[in-house]
């Protein structure tokens, strides 16, 4: 089974690397990162850089498509052609498509969520009905295919939940356990459902 992960220029790191650590560690997978160039991205907040390990031109098949969320970097993505037509073609024959935050975008403009039920992040999920899906307020959505997860740590909910559709609840289980994934935030503040208006404010500046 060959698992891509796609980089672009402005990805939010642990969207793609919360669903890596968990898809990749699956039984009998090959694991891949590709970029438009097979270079290097800078992430968004301008402090990190990954190297993918292939082109655009390398890649035109998978069995599982990954695509991260961002924030300016996901709409130059989503606006480009070229990553829009690579995105269709690898999806064409993927058995599973997923997106992890606004990376849901980028699947949206590639025509890949019409008719769908879908998620994002919480400040960009009335975006989703302007691409013809449907939006949904849950943590992992699964929509035939398509599998999206809400916003940024969700993507570790994302691939676990993959991870059990492909190879089982026990190895799902026990990669969860391999990366002590046993979370106990300091504080409730994980949705804006949960969270005091002064902090969704907040949150809407500092990561609108």
């Amino acid at each position: 089974m060959r698992i891509v992960f796609f980089l672009y220029e402005g990805l939010t790191t642990l969207d793609l690397i919360g669903p890596h650590d968990v898809l990749s560690r699956l039984p009998r997978v090959e694991a891949i990162s590709v970029s438009k160039d097979g270079g290097s991205v800078m992430a968004d907040t301008g402090a990190l850089g990954l190297t993918a390990t292939h082109s655009f031109a390398d890649v035109q098949t998978c069995d599982v498509l990954v695509v991260p969320g961002g924030m300016e970097g996901t709409f130059a993505a989503a606006g480009d052609e070229e990553t829009l037509d690579w995105i269709r073609s690898v999806a064409a024959g993927a058995t599973w498509i997923t997106s992890v935050c606004t990376g849901a975008l980028i699947l949206g403009a590639a025509g890949l969520l019409k008719g769908k039920s879908a998620t994002t992040h919480w400040a960009a999920i009335d975006l989703l009905a302007g691409y013809g899906a449907t939006p949904v307020s849950e943590r992992v959505v699964f929509d035939g295919n398509v599998v999206t997860g809400a916003g940024v740590s969700a993507g570790i909910d994302m691939a676990l939940t993959l991870a059990a559709t492909i190879a089982g609840d026990d190895i799902a289980k026990t990669i969860q356990l391999g990366i002590e994934y046993d979370p106990n935030p300091p504080f409730d503040c994980g949705s804006p459902a949960k969270a005091p208006a002064e902090i969704v404010e907040l949150a809407g500046s500092l990561f609108g």
